[in-house]
């Protein structure tokens, strides 16, 4: 059965969105733990993440972010 936790991280990155407009690091911890928890993150759920990292705007793109992203792209090739 396919998993269904791509549809999950959508709707709850939408509400970190609409919190305040930004995406921090906390937040996108939390999308990724989704991804996770059947341990595995599959090929839905890179596109998912990767839909959301290229939507950051430079002033979410802080030092911190853009270690966070660059360890996700190189653990799971997102």
């Amino acid at each position: 059965m396919e998993s269904r936790d791509y549809l999950e991280i959508t709707f709850r990155s939408i509400n970190c969105f609409a919190d305040d407009g930004k995406l921090d690091v906390k937040e996108l911890d939390s999308l990724v733990c989704i991804a996770l928890r059947d341990g595995v993150v599959d090929e839905n759920e890179k596109r998912v993440l990767r839909n959301i990292i290229e939507r950051l705007s430079p002033q979410e793109l802080t030092i911190e972010m853009q270690a966070k992203i660059t360890e996700l792209k190189e653990q799971f090739d997102i």
